[in-house]
Parts: C-alpha cells; structure tokens; sequence
C-alpha cells in the first residue's frame, strides 16, 4: 500500500470519529476519488463517513472544487440581460414529493427568469429531475452546447449531472452505481457548468440549510435562498418549500447578510392547503409527467398547482423580479394561468433537443393521454 492509500484511510477514520477536514483535504480526497486512485471501499467508506457526520461548508466546498476543477465540462460564458438562477432539491429528505423543482423551474422561466439547471437522475427518489425532463420530451443526453444554447435562446436548460456530456471523467460512473444520498447530492448539484450566482436550493434537513448556505457564498454567490420544508407529523421533511408546515429557511442577500426565518404557508398567501398524498411522489415518471400538464393545462388548480406556485416564487424574488415571496406566487398563478408555462416547455422540447420531432411527439403523446 502507498502512503496515499493509508493516508486516505486516515482520513475517513476522521470523520468516523466525528472531526471536520479541511477544504484543501477534502479537495484533495475527493480529487483521488475523481481520478480513481482509491479503492472501490475506501471511495464508499468516505462517502458515507463524511454524510453520516454532516458535512461541513469547508468540506462541502473542498468537495464542490474538486468535481468543478476535474471533472465538469466548461461552457463559454452564457449570454443573459438578466441574472442566471440554478434551483433544484438535494434529495435525501425524509418525504418523497412530487418533483416540485422541475415544475418551478418551468414557470420561472415563462416568467421571463432565465434558469440554468443541473440535475440528476433519481437516487434516493422515485423520479429525479433528469428523468421527469426526459419523459416530457426534453434531451437530457445532449451536448452542453444545446443545453447552452437553450438557455440562452428561451430562457431554461438543464445539464444532467449524470451524463458523460457534463461530468465526463468519473462522476457519471460514481453517481450511476449509488442508491443512497450523499455530500454529492451536494456538492455535486453545485458544480453546474454555467456557473451561475443565484441559487434557490432545498435540503433535506434544518441543520443543512446554513452550511449549504455558507458553502454557496464561499464559492461566489451573491443572492441565494435555502430551505427545509416540514410536514408536520412523522413523516420527515422535504427539500422544498413546504405546502402543509413550516418551512426552515436562510438568505444571501447582495451585500453579504445572511437572515434566517420560518415561513408559513399562509405568510405566502397559499390558497389550498393540500394534504401529504395530494403532493406525494407517484410511481413512476411517466405518471408524475402527466400530473405535471395538469397544472399547466388548467386540470389541477389545487394542490400541486398552489405547491409549484409556492415554489416558483423564492425563483423570482432571487432573480429580483418581484419584491417578496408573495408576490412570487401571485406572479406564479399568473404564468400558469395565461399558458406561459405550457408554452415554455414546448418551446423547450423543441430547444434542447437533437431531433426536435422526437421530444415533441413525445410531449404530444402525453398530452393526448391527459
């Protein structure tokens, strides 16, 4: 065994025995993983070591670097008038929802918000961001530059964090053989190409919301929000504002502050309380896709329509396109309303795609089935 291999074990003892490394050797460890120079085990143990710990800024940072240095496709820089916004969920939380992110993501941008996504496929879900896009007709396997040139020509892309065209060196492989979360769901979501510097993130629980705050305005955010919705009763919490509860939330604002709050339903001007089946994930991606052009073609007024509304407004109030949450969810209602957000997923079905027939006979398809 080399000194590399027998300090790397030390290193996850470490974080066995509960201690936090440092950025720089969480860099480093990582950086090993990345490039293979670790074993199978050592690579599982520090995975698991550093999640069940809790990761720390410092570490998620080291992490965040070391996938963004080696192993993420660079991009030229995005041509956007206006802020560039990333939002998605950890994952990892104790309830499983419908995937809210994707949805709010779509009304964002038929908002006039332009929105560079970086998702994966389903780990610790039933159906992750990655695989709803793909069953609406969107290319999820195409080159960054589509997904480049869709954000820039309509507003919203997605690069999928699980794909050889974004992650081309190893996280592809380490993500697609894991069934559990881990300081990837992460440090990994922010290792997004077009590098933007406004976030909206859920986690999957309170105690993340300030490192994963503190680890965002470390690597040059300036607006973020962060936030853990609760349900209420036995069954966990959610990485989404919550539609039932309270929601734990913190904020980066420009100038540096960081405020923390609870935020209810109601305080948002939520019109339809639903209960925890109405948004609960469903069985497969098909099925939430469907449930997805309910909203937007007028069927669902109620429950996830009021829960991607909710969602979508900490996406205009970061991008500063409205002066509080409230009015982000009334300007969410609007969008839906007028057939914004219909109009925007076909424009990006047809977008990001390599053969635009495909993705929107597919969209089509499902459309008939509502």
């Amino acid at each position: 065994m080399n000194a590399g291999f027998k300090e790397f074990g030390n290193a996850v003892n470490r974080l066995i025995a509960g201690e936090n490394l440092s950025r720089e050797e969480t860099q480093s460890l990582v950086s090993d993983i990345l490039r293979g120079k670790q074993s199978d085990i050592h690579q599982g143990a520090f995975l698991s070591a550093i999640t069940a710990k809790g990761p720390s800024p410092d570490e998620i940072a080291g992490a965040w670097k070391a996938i963004y240095d080696i192993d993420t496709i660079k991009v030229e820089p995005i041509t956007a008038q206006q802020p560039i916004v990333d939002n998605c969920g950890t994952g990892m939380d104790s309830f499983k929802t419908f995937n809210i992110s994707t949805a709010a993501a779509i009304v964002a941008a038929a908002g006039e918000t332009t929105l560079a996504r970086h998702g994966a496929r389903a780990i610790t879900s039933r159906c992750g961001t990655v695989d709803l896009c793909e069953a609406l007709g969107v290319d999820v396997e195409c080159p960054s530059e589509t997904v480049k040139n869709s954000i820039e020509t309509i507003g919203i892309g997605l690069f999928n964090g699980m794909s050889p065209e974004v992650h081309p060196q190893a996280l592809f492989r380490i993500l697609s053989q894991m069934c559990f979360g881990s300081i990837l769901n992460i440090a990994a979501s922010l290792a997004n190409p077009a590098n933007p510097r406004y976030g909206v993130r859920g986690v999957y629980s309170c105690k993340m919301i300030g490192p994963v705050l503190k680890t965002m305005k470390a690597i040059g955010y300036k607006r973020a929000i962060v936030f853990h919705g609760l349900t209420g009763n036995s069954a966990g919490g959610m990485d989404e504002l919550s539609p039932v509860a309270e929601s734990c939330v913190a904020e980066l604002f420009a100038d540096g502050r960081v405020e923390s709050y609870t935020l209810t339903p109601k305080a948002v001007g939520l019109r339809y309380r639903p209960s925890l089946e109405e948004i609960a994930a469903g069985p497969d991606p098909r099925h939430e896709a469907l449930r997805l052009l309910k909203v937007f073609n007028g069927k669902d007024k109620q429950a996830l329509y009021e829960t991607i509304c909710l969602n979508a407004a900490p996406i205009f109030y970061v991008a500063d396109k409205v002066v509080n949450l409230k009015a982000g969810m009334d300007k969410a209602r609007a969008v839906i309303d007028s057939g914004a957000a219909m109009d925007k997923l076909r424009q990006w079905v047809q977008t990001q795609q390599r053969e635009p027939q495909t993705g929107i006979k597919r969209l089509d398809a499902l459309i008939k089935a509502l």
